[in-house]
């Protein structure tokens, strides 16, 4: 058997990738296996923010806020091509939270932030001013703010990829089947389903990052005796044609003191969530409910003129978020901060509860901290200055990066040189390297996507199948018929057998 690796990640989330990334970076052996894809549950099915969490202030979450805040305009600078900022209209709705206890919370929101990439709150008359116009009559009264929107699913896939730089072996499909402590180790079988092979590894750590089964890895697969500390709720989002103009996104009180956001969405389309939903059951893939539906077109009814219902309904998805059990009577208040246990009866076992996306870079960082009394020499901490793949652009500035791959890819129709530069950055050069015509680009499947684009997908982002392309490597199953999809189902099928001697 090889020599142990420093540390075995189990989950290929944001947390999981996250923790590899920054371990890697310090000169450690890592191992990543995620027994699905990159990113498949819970961390592309978010609302896509980068963001404090303005809501979180009524839970005095003080110090989660501010890390967030912090960490928001940190990742800006790091990922200008996958995260930019949003500008929030809150509607005041007569009868739920008053306006001074809004104006309160935004100036907290505003002063917890220490850097101040992003405008301030404002007060806004609706009656006058053009994003008011889609809103109904009555809200006349409102605030506007900040916060960033992100590529959730890439964020994860870039965080991978620079792990792998940095000498990580990431394996997607390839579950962690048991583990067990012996000789001062962990021994762990691996089944590897696409090569449909069993093997044996040994770590001298293993990191627990499986999200919504954090707790069935720590009872069954690890062997650890501990009472699950993990609580399942279900977020929903359903997806609608353009509801208004503007680049603007609308955050909505609710009478059950929810809130709900309206996005603007992939150009054409406007984002609306999310629900939260006790699961009681097993963790696992998980479905909207014709009820989260009707909420969710219900809480759009009551703010704006135009009226939608589940037949506008033309995506949706669901994820299970694997809070930190606080013992919160409702599922909207339990604490979207992380806890980290670590076990250490043996050869130690770090597991992670909770944690929200914008946070997932300190949460990596804490981790490493808590193991630090086990890696003796490990190297100091390096990603908060550290670019993710493609954000090494000039002053952080993506409209002049735009303009650049732009002019130097003449042929590209705009829309496809901007979504290629918001996908991959700097790294769109790599992917069209001597391009000179959309026909060096090689057979085009619908929504602008390439043959060039998906070989590169499946060469360095470990994309297999059309749902890892199309719904998480990219959004574009939003814009590809039926023919299409078929057609990248035999391309991927065509370029399998290649694929596998280059795969990361």
């Amino acid at each position: 058997m090889s020599e142990p690796v420093d540390l075995l990640v189990i989950g290929g989330g944001i947390n999981g990738v996250g923790i590899a990334r920054d371990a890697a970076g310090r000169g450690l052996r890592v191992l990543l296996c995620e027994r699905g894809d990159l990113a498949e549950h819970t961390s592309s099915a978010s609302t896509k923010l980068i963001h404090g969490g303005l809501r979180y202030l009524e839970q005095y979450a003080f110090r989660l806020v501010r890390e967030a805040l912090a960490e928001r305009e940190r990742l800006m600078r790091l990922a200008p091509h996958i995260i930019w900022p949003l500008r929030f209209v809150l509607p005041h709705d007569a009868g739920l939270r008053p306006a001074w206890m809004l104006r309160i919370g935004l100036f907290l929101y505003d002063h917890l932030a220490r850097l101040k990439a992003l405008p301030r709150s404002q007060a806004l008359r609706l009656s006058r001013e053009g994003v008011g116009a889609p809103l109904q009559k009555r809200l006349t009264r409102g605030f506007a703010y900040s916060d960033c929107w992100v590529e959730d699913s890439r964020l994860v896939v870039l965080n991978a990829l620079d792990a792998a730089e940095r000498g990580a072996r990431i394996r997607t499909r390839t579950t962690v089947e048991s583990a067990r402590r012996e000789d001062g180790a962990w021994t762990v079988t691996l089944h590897d389903a696409e090569r449909r092979q069993r093997e044996s590894v040994r770590a001298r750590i293993v990191v627990n990052a499986a999200g919504p089964w954090v707790g069935e890895t720590l009872l069954r697969t690890l062997a650890v005796e501990a009472r699950p500390k993990v609580r399942l709720v279900k977020g929903s989002h359903i997806v609608v044609r353009r509801l208004y103009e503007g680049d603007q996104a609308y955050i909505l009180q609710q009478p059950d003191r929810r809130i709900v956001f309206a996005i603007p969405y992939e150009r054409d389309f406007t984002l609306i969530g999310t629900t939260d939903v006790a699961h009681e059951g097993e963790p696992g893939p998980v479905r909207i409910s014709a009820e989260e539906t009707r909420y969710l077109c219900a809480c759009i009814n009551r703010s704006f003129e135009r009226q939608i219902g589940p037949d506008d309904v033309v995506w949706s998805f669901s994820g299970l978020r694997p809070l930190y059990d606080d013992a919160a009577a409702n599922a909207s208040a339990v604490t979207r901060d992380y806890v980290l246990e670590l076990d250490h009866d043996g050869p130690p076992v770090l597991s992670v509860f909770g944690g929200k996306i914008t946070t997932y870079r300190r949460l990596a960082e804490h981790a490493l901290e808590k193991l630090g009394p086990h890696l003796p020499g490990m190297k100091p901490a390096w990603t908060g200055d550290a670019p993710l793949p493609g954000g090494d652009m000039a002053g952080a500035d993506f409209d002049l990066f735009v303009g650049t791959l732009a002019a130097q890819y003449p042929f590209l129709p705009e829309a496809t040189a901007r979504r290629l530069a918001r996908a991959y950055g700097t790294r769109a050069e790599r992917l069209l390297g001597d391009a000179r015509t959309l026909a060096d680009l090689g057979e085009t499947f619908g929504g602008d996507l390439s043959a060039r684009e998906v070989d590169y997908l499946v060469r360095h982002e470990w994309a297999r199948t059309s749902d890892d392309i199309l719904w998480r490597r990219s959004k574009l199953g939003l814009r590809m018929d039926r023919e299409g999809v078929a057609r990248l189902g035999r391309h991927l099928a065509a370029v399998s057998a290649e694929a596998g001697a280059h795969r990361p």
